[in-house]
């Protein structure tokens, strides 16, 4: 008697991999030195000028807490010099133009660079820093401690307005910082973001971009900061948001920002030292050139 024996069906096969094999960009791991000697050397070759990086972005992308984490790897300590808001919410923590400096080894000192960082794009008309504030911050026409208006832009003859930037007041370098686990950026956010790119681009002032929340967009890279470049999440990621704005892939640098940690981390300090020392050389290029 013969039964109608049928061969066990094969494993399915296993899920595709998150990672890709080799990493799509090299950097190096481990040992920071030359990077932070590289800055703590670092003079501009305009020695009129100090170089200022302005960063704008979303509400809530972690504009502030970038500049905190800069800090903290450049003080090789955990510091608090830029209030940071630790609720995310869809209003602006941030509502004054104020200039970063950030305190060098001995007294007095400070790195010949700054950061500002401004009100962040809300979606529609009135809510957020306008872009014609931005326009007037990237010449230096913005003074510090300017309270941004969202519903009137600053004008010459207004308190907060500098008639005559120097070469210092104006903007080097202009950084979009947005989060790479947020959702679908809004279609009107996305239209501001361009407006101030392409003022910066007639301006010739040089771009880049951070992609913050890597940790909490991609759980390869949350066990692991080495799997950034390794990780197919976030380089689609940084693919759709190069497209969406027009920044090239080369000029977009994924980071960690410091937030629960209460110790430096080594990975977190590459991340963020490779991203600074290029925002510090292309923006050193463009005040030669004043």
């Amino acid at each position: 008697m013969g039964g109608n024996s049928s061969a066990p069906s094969p494993p399915p096969p296993p899920p595709p991999s998150p990672l890709l094999r080799t990493a799509w960009r090299e950097i190096t791991w481990g040992d920071n030195s030359d990077a932070l000697q590289y800055l703590k050397e670092f003079q501009p070759q305009n020695e009129e000028a100090t170089i200022r990086v302005l960063l704008y972005g979303p509400v809530g992308v972690g504009k502030s807490s970038f500049i905190n984490s800069v800090n903290n790897v450049l003080q090789g300590r955990m510091t608090n010099e830029s209030l940071a808001s630790a609720t995310t919410s869809d209003q602006s923590f941030t509502k004054i133009y104020k200039t970063h400096k950030i305190r060098k080894e001995g007294r007095g000192n400070f790195y010949p660079f700054v950061f500002n960082d401004i009100m962040g794009l809300e979606d529609g008309d009135g809510r957020g820093v306008r872009t014609e504030d931005i326009k007037l911050a990237l010449e230096g026409h913005v003074k510090d401690r300017y309270k941004f208006n969202p519903v009137s832009s600053l004008c010459d003859g207004d308190h907060g307005y500098n008639s005559s930037p120097s070469i210092s007041d104006r903007v080097h370098v202009l950084v979009c910082i947005y989060d790479a686990n947020a959702p679908q950026m809004k279609d009107s956010v996305l239209q501001k973001m361009r407006e101030i790119r392409e003022a910066a681009s007639e301006l010739g002032i040089p771009q880049l971009a951070i992609l913050t929340h890597i940790d909490a967009a991609c759980g390869e890279t949350e066990k692991n900061l080495r799997n950034v470049y390794r990780s197919k999440h976030l380089k689609k990621k940084m693919g759709d948001f190069s497209s969406s704005l027009g920044i090239p892939m080369n000029c977009i640098f994924p980071v960690k920002n410091y937030s629960h940690e209460t110790q430096l981390n080594s990975d977190v300090d590459t991340l963020i030292l490779n991203a600074l020392k290029l925002i510090i050389d292309f923006g050193d290029d463009y005040a030669d050139k004043l």
